[in-house]
């Protein structure tokens, strides 16, 4: 049987698992699931139609599964998913989806959601990610996995923040990050490469040093056009998984609006030409969330 906190309150419909943990005062909505070995510390509230998966651990005031701040939504019933193995610390704030973005908010697993920051509605946050302090991603934005976000940083909505990226303190999001890359300043731009990250998600030292190049060409070279130096790389790194990731991020950005290239996915009004646009020239890439395998990570297979 669940531990439930005598002050806790739980709605008749929520589900806990025979091992799971509710402390003081924490608030359960109804339709609300909370997985094995799940523990929610003092004051936090779930509301309804959340689905909280095993081994998390939830710290005081976070607010999971809210309403979205959305002026489009009408009570429609909409869905915040958590993964695994997740710490979310104090005072986060996880918002529900939208039906103009597909109705879910996602999150995966082993990620840390340091204090107060903000994912937004219809938001999809892969796995082993770090967002630190204070960090606000809005509406739509995505997050691949093994990114690391520094605190303070806005994203823009629709935004993605790719594989195995860093964002620095403070910075302001308003493009696509490339895979692999280091962001920073203002303006944020892309400044060097995410070594560390790729070393620790068990890239190959050939992958890291083919993305190297790819960086050099692409960000420090003057010269040939964008679209010419992706098809090059693409043709020359063909057995270079870490490689094509970049290339496909970086032209659904090119194509995209503004940067961005999940603008192609909006489903309202905002812009008369995303349906003209999207049809022109369709995304290949923006829904893949995880990081290419590497033959090196033990238990993975190869991409």
């Amino acid at each position: 049987m669940a531990r439930v906190h005598p002050t806790a309150i739980v709605h008749s419909t929520a589900r806990l698992a025979g091992n799971a943990e509710v402390g003081a005062y924490c608030i359960i909505g109804p339709e609300v699931s909370v997985g094995a070995d799940t523990v929610l510390h003092s004051h936090v509230c779930v509301q309804g139609m959340t689905e909280i998966g095993e081994g998390n651990v939830i710290y005081p005031f976070s607010v999971i599964g809210a309403d979205p701040q959305d002026r489009k939504w009408n009570g429609e019933p909409t869905t915040c998913i958590i993964g695994s193995g997740n710490r979310i610390r104090e005072h986060v704030t996880i918002h529900r989806g939208t039906p103009g973005g597909g109705g879910v908010t996602r999150i995966g697993d082993n990620n840390l959601l340091m204090v107060a920051c903000h994912i937004a509605h219809d938001c999809v946050v892969g796995n082993d990610i770090v967002i630190a302090n204070q960090v606000m991603a809005a509406g739509h934005a995505r997050i691949e996995d093994g990114a690391n976000i520094g605190g303070g940083a806005g994203l823009h909505h629709f935004v993605t923040v790719g594989t195995c990226a860093f964002v620095g303190g403070l910075a302001r999001i308003t493009k696509d990050v490339p895979p692999f890359m280091i962001v920073e300043g203002n303006p944020a731009e892309v400044r060097a490469i995410n070594t560390i990250a790729m070393s620790r998600r068990g890239y190959a030292s050939d992958e890291i040093e083919a993305i190297k190049e790819a960086y050099r060409r692409l960000f420090r070279e003057n010269g040939a056009a964008m679209a010419e130096k992706l098809a090059i790389l693409r043709e020359e790194f063909q057995d270079r998984p870490a490689v094509q990731v970049l290339c496909r991020a970086m032209e659904a950005t090119s194509v995209g609006i503004h940067g961005r290239a999940l603008e192609l996915m909006r489903t309202d009004n905002k812009r008369a030409s995303i349906a003209k646009a999207a049809s022109a020239a369709p995304i290949v890439a923006v829904e893949a969330v995880s990081d290419p395998a590497c033959t090196s990570r033990p238990g993975v297979p190869a991409p």
